[in-house]
């Protein structure tokens, strides 16, 4: 845990070792610190090349951190949801940009205060490293996606994803728009609307009159395409 730290710029702030409490596999309470914010949709949350001087925790809505390419594209790096933590980075400097997808509440952290991530007995420092892995396990699985998976295996994939993340749930309310949707999976809108518009004549999915939510009618059929 601490070389992930170190690389992520956060074990100087805790002054050397972590508590053995840190180390602990209990479930972690809501942490007690950090100031709450609140963000709305298409707002700022920080810019690629900014200082690092925080973290952030979602409260409530979504965040996407994104890429702008020297032509203009935009590639969405990841979605973060409730219960999420995003902007750990390793240097100085911000690599990504990060935005409210909808009406977001933040909790926010200063990277070098040693109390907050030393208190509760390294709770905050537990869940940081949690973040980071399950980072690290969504950012191999991306690459996986982007490289190797036809647009209807790559639609698959991001909504068995989300369910994962949302609890397994079947009915899923999409924070982020189509076009959020393909700049994430590095496919155009037109891709995107007709892989779904597939899955739903296949009865593999049902997309309600919002087009903003999407019920999952054969999960396990999207899991076949998502293999």
């Amino acid at each position: 845990m601490q070389t992930v730290l170190a690389t992520a710029g956060l074990l100087p702030a805790l002054g050397g070792a972590l508590p053995d409490a840190a180390f602990s596999p209990r479930q972690t309470p809501e942490p007690k610190a950090g100031s709450r914010r609140a963000f709305t949709a298409d707002e700022e949350i920080f810019a690629e090349g900014d200082r690092i001087a925080f973290f952030y925790k979602v409260a409530s809505g979504a965040v996407r951190t994104y890429k702008l390419l020297s032509d203009g594209r935009r590639q969405i790096d990841a979605f973060h949801l409730p219960g999420d933590i995003f902007g750990v980075e390793a240097g100085e400097e911000h690599r990504f940009s990060a935005e409210a997808v909808t009406d977001t509440k933040l909790i926010i952290y200063r990277a070098s205060d040693r109390s907050t991530l030393a208190g509760d007995g390294g709770c905050l420092a537990r869940e940081v490293v949690g973040a980071l892995l399950r980072g690290l396990e969504r950012a191999q699985d991306h690459m996986m996606l982007l490289g190797r998976k036809s647009a209807r295996e790559r639609i698959a994939s991001f909504l068995i994803g989300l369910s994962e993340r949302m609890t397994g749930e079947e009915s899923i309310n999409l924070p982020m728009s189509r076009a959020d949707i393909a700049d994430h999976l590095g496919l155009t809108i037109e891709s995107v609307s007709r892989s779904l518009t597939q899955l739903e004549r296949e009865g593999v999915i049902a997309l309600p009159t919002n087009r903003r939510s999407v019920i999952l009618r054969n999960p396990a059929a999207l899991r076949r395409l998502d293999a």
